[in-house]
């Protein structure tokens, strides 16, 4: 089963995100989700949980709190995601081994998937949620999760969490 850390935002943050879609339709797309929206640090793929899970609560023992926020949507090829700011937000995936894949670390919450080969589906959303900024909101735990297939769709599930230092100078 893949793993992978994330940041979870809060529900505050989520009912954001769910109003500013609104109930969309599936067309193209398949949406994630409300349930499964994080925001992800590492990508580890199959790989073993006690293992990764005291790599991982080594790696970010003494790692600070972060302020974060969610913004405008953007897409990858097939992807339609938020982006999310915040300092020291890189610094933290990090630590939890992004750039580990070969590719830059680029730090979104993935809303919907679209077939690649039509780019043009996700430009409505993109235009629709073009000035979407969600509250800030300080990630004061980093989770290790699963990503188990169930029924043609993934299901994530936390499997250990790790404090964030909140205590700031």
């Amino acid at each position: 089963m893949p793993l992978f850390s994330a940041l979870v935002p809060p529900d505050s943050v989520l009912d954001e995100v769910a109003t500013a879609l609104g109930t969309p339709e599936e067309g193209d797309f398949r949406w994630s989700a409300r349930e499964n929206w994080h925001v992800t640090l590492g990508f580890y793929g199959a790989d073993d949980a006690a293992g990764r899970g005291e790599w991982l609560a080594g790696r970010l023992a003494g790692a600070e709190a972060i302020d974060l926020r969610l913004e405008k949507a953007a897409t990858f090829p097939g992807l339609l995601w938020l982006s999310v700011l915040g300092t020291g937000l890189h610094e933290l995936a990090e630590k939890a081994g992004a750039g580990s894949e070969g590719r830059p670390y680029v730090a979104h919450l993935t809303l919907a998937r679209f077939p690649r080969d039509r780019p043009a589906a996700a430009s409505a959303w993109e235009e629709r949620l073009a000035g979407f900024t969600s509250e800030t909101w300080t990630a004061t735990e980093a989770v290790l999760m699963s990503s188990e297939r169930e029924q043609g769709s993934s299901r994530y599930r936390v499997i250990r969490s790790y404090a964030l230092n909140h205590a700031r100078a």
